[in-house]
């Protein structure tokens, strides 16, 4: 499918509504952590878990789901996975207690778990190559729209009328996307279904994780993903208490700067071509470094600026490394990009949790200290993959 044409531009629109639903779904509580942790009587620690529990969900889940998209399709994986979780959002809003919210929530990522790998499988068969980075930019970049949207819209909706009547209204809008989404779509037309068996996708995973460059990629999503959940986790326990004291209309709106995430995403294809895909990570992992460190100021304007450097960063390389999965896996590519959503929504769930324990032990300066450790990992790991490069060639010599 080329750029320019009916059928891409439908499935661009489709699948970025289905990233705007996702993420919305997703983090539809993380905006929301302190109304959650005043109605319940709890810590961030543990109001963090209505997060961890829905990226933990998706990151057990996501692929087995993958192996159901090779087997049916990725179109009616992602229908079915978008349905299920727009069900239980709507939900969501009637949980008695932290429990029962946590439960809920565990399932409603378990539920989305079907769409990322799928979506970017479905873009790899469906897409031109050369297309591809700027194809997967734009889910990333519906994915940046869905959080900014939902946190922004449950802020507002929270601060008059509470936590609750704001995750339902998300369960709405994320209903009308899902729609919306399969109605576009179009039908694929280079799928062939795959196997089921346990031993043959057992052995696809094995070949995946055997290949150096794909690990590397796989833990720079994490890591990326890690500083990414433990700042938007913690940020409105920071910016709710001294000295900041917003109201929590504010605070969600804060999260505009998804924006910025939205724009870097979905250039991040030029970026690759200027700079090739270690640049471009170096590039977004100093670019978030310095966000974290501009954050620790007790000044408004420099956490601001502070987001909106972390999220340029983290958004860049995430499409990066998203896409650069894609053009390595030439079999079984649900399942390569599978164990990366894996391991990106395990580091989602490490950052929630780690990030939010961090706060509660060190305030701010905790949760900055686990993103810049963070940061240095993706560092680390793209100079080693550096050195791999410029050796190959002499290995192939010899």
């Amino acid at each position: 499918m080329a750029p320019g044409g009916p059928g891409y531009r439908r499935m661009s629109l489709a699948l970025f509504l289905a990233g705007v639903a996702t993420f919305a779904l997703l983090y539809s509580t993380q905006a929301l952590l302190p109304l959650i942790s005043g109605e319940f009587g709890v810590a961030a620690s543990d109001a963090s878990w209505t997060v961890a529990a829905a990226t933990g969900g998706l990151a057990l889940f996501v692929l087995p789901m993958s192996a159901l998209s090779e087997r049916y399709g990725r179109r009616a994986v992602m229908t079915g996975s978008l349905a299920v979780a727009v069900g239980l959002g709507l939900l969501v809003p009637f949980a008695p207690s932290l429990g029962a919210l946590v439960v809920l929530r565990g399932l409603q990522g378990a539920a989305l778990a079907g769409l990322p790998a799928s979506a970017t499988a479905y873009l790899a068969e469906e897409v031109r190559p050369r297309a591809l980075v700027t194809a997967i930019g734009l889910f990333v970049a519906g994915n940046s729209v869905g959080g900014m949207s939902g946190r922004v819209i449950t802020g507002w909706v929270a601060q008059e009328w509470g936590w609750r009547v704001a995750v339902a209204v998300i369960g709405v809008v994320a209903v009308a996307c899902a729609v919306a989404f399969r109605l576009l779509l179009p039908a694929p037309r280079h799928f062939t279904p795959g196997s089921l068996r346990p031993r043959v996708l057992a052995r696809t995973v094995g070949d995946h994780l055997a290949d150096p460059l794909l690990r590397r990629l796989y833990a720079i999503g994490a890591l990326f993903m890690t500083v990414f959940g433990g700042v938007y986790t913690v940020i409105g326990y920071r910016l709710t208490g001294a000295p900041f004291s917003l109201p929590q209309g504010i605070v969600g709106s804060i999260f505009l700067v998804y924006l910025v995430g939205t724009v870097s995403a979905s250039t991040a294809g030029r970026l690759v071509g200027r700079l090739g895909r270690r640049g471009a990570l170096y590039l977004a992992g100093g670019t978030t470094a310095t966000g974290l460190l501009v954050s620790l100021a007790d000044s408004l304007p420099l956490v601001l600026l502070g987001l909106v450097l972390i999220t340029a960063g983290f958004f860049a390389g995430h499409a990066v490394a998203s896409s650069a999965v894609g053009k390595t896996a030439t079999t079984g590519r649900a399942q390569a990009s599978a164990l990366y959503q894996s391991a990106y929504y395990i580091g989602s769930s490490a950052g929630s949790t780690v990030g939010a324990i961090a706060f509660h032990a060190g305030g701010w300066a905790g949760t900055v200290g686990v993103g810049v450790l963070a940061v240095a990992g993706v560092v680390t790991i793209t100079v080693c993959g550096s050195r791999a490069a410029r050796r190959q060639p002499l290995a192939v010599a010899h």
